[in-house]
């Protein structure tokens, strides 16, 4: 939950207080499909997911209609278009390809996908085939996102991964034989035990299978997660900080010299390649989450669903709702996500459109807070956009904090 400090929210009461109605901007939505099933949890893995078993799997599809349906039934008709769908997991590619078929052929059923849309799945090497990705390609999948992380061995080990790089060379070929070139890849740096050696031979393989979209995310060493465990206990040394910034720094040089831009703050992409649905979650802009403990932002409301897939599956096979919290985002809870989250691009918030949409400036709000980020070298104004500075970069979540 989103909180202002006091002292804040009475400096910026004025202009709130005063504030018109948020314009929506685009009034289609993104699908966020939640499939909570792994072979195995990751060593540093906190999301929800539980052992694949097929029968519980077939269960969880024939629910996930039902939620559909409910949704359809309410929903106005302008948020039941849909310009994204993103499953995700979870390890979405452990369903079957008819199962995945099914899943999108429902959207399709209870909602208005565009023709157009950009339909992604998560897979994980070792659990995709050509015969596999063909059913998706049927299906519309035309994008595909590919959880790599390491190119080597030892490091796969040690985050719990369950494929080779074999497997990912190998997924990357069948996903094109299947006629889908639109692959990212994700990527892990500051892994512990990991060089700066390791993570330049990791994208030297990784570009050698040519995906046009990279995702470099920096390990956070979540509680309660087995590699916490191995950390709080001294059996695996964490990556120190300063070797985790040369890491984020090389990976911004190595993909600029390669042609990729390097548009959200962990992710590059070849031109006009940019992943459409997370941009939907940076531009603070509407999205409904189906699945167990999927999120969903509609309507100045954000809520989650009921965690448990075998809970989830009983309150929909009683045609009962399965939000388990939801939360009303006040006019001042929406101005912070919508800077925090805008500034994540490296083209920055657009001041335009921020005024389009909350009827004021971000500077009749926080002038303070932009002149002593602007004085620090942390952000730059200019051309109708609020940016984080090359500085600013390795520093966002200093920066973000300021408008929170």
């Amino acid at each position: 939950m989103w909180r202002y400090p006091r002292k804040r929210l009475w400096q910026c009461s004025r202009w709130i207080s005063n504030l018109l109605p948020v314009k929506v901007i685009e009034m289609s939505v993104g699908i966020y499909i939640h499939v909570p099933f792994c072979l195995r949890k990751c060593n540093y893995c906190d999301f929800i997911s539980y052992p694949f078993d097929a029968g519980l799997a077939a269960s969880y599809v024939y629910a996930l209609e039902k939620e559909m349906k409910l949704y359809a039934g309410n929903m106005p008709g302008e948020q039941r278009d849909v310009r994204t769908v993103f499953l995700g997991g979870g390890t979405p590619s452990l369903l079957s390809g008819e199962q995945l078929a099914l899943i999108l052929d429902n959207c399709r059923r209870y909602f208005r996908v565009r023709d157009d849309a950009e339909i992604t799945v998560e897979c994980n090497p070792g659990t995709v085939t050509k015969d596999k990705f063909a059913l998706m390609r049927g299906a519309g999948v035309n994008r595909i996102s590919l959880g790599v992380q390491a190119y080597q061995p030892g490091l796969l080990a040690l985050l719990g991964r369950t494929h080779s790089f074999m497997e990912v060379a190998e997924a990357v070929k069948a996903c094109r034989s299947a006629g889908i070139e639109n692959i990212s890849c994700d990527l892990i740096y500051g892994i512990p035990g990991q060089t700066g050696a390791d993570w330049k031979e990791t994208l030297d393989r990784v570009l050698d299978l040519s995906p046009v979209h990279i995702s470099a995310y920096c390990l956070k060493v979540e509680h309660g997660t087995p590699m916490y465990k191995d950390v709080a206990s001294g059996r695996v040394t964490p990556c120190d900080e300063d070797t985790e910034l040369e890491m984020y720094q090389y990976v911004i040089g190595f993909l600029a010299d390669r042609g990729f831009k390097h548009y959200e703050i962990s992710n590059f992409a070849l031109p006009g390649m940019e992943a459409r649905h997370n941009l939907i979650y940076w531009l603070n802009e509407e999205y409904l989450g189906l699945g167990p403990a999927a999120h969903s932002m509609l309507d100045r409301h954000r809520f989650s669903n009921e965690p448990c897939v075998a809970s989830y599956i009983k309150k929909l096979g009683k045609n009962e709702p399965v939000i388990e919290e939801k939360k009303s985002l006040s006019i001042k809870e929406q101005i912070s996500e919508t800077i925090f989250l805008g500034l994540r691009l490296l083209d920055g918030l657009d001041t335009r459109a921020f005024i389009r949409r909350y009827g004021c400036s971000v500077a009749d709000i926080f002038a303070p807070q932009l002149k002593k980020l602007t004085d620090l070298g942390l952000i730059k104004i200019a051309e109708n956009r609020i940016r984080l500075t090359e500085k600013g970069l390795p520093l966002a979540n200093e920066v973000f904090m300021e408008f929170i």
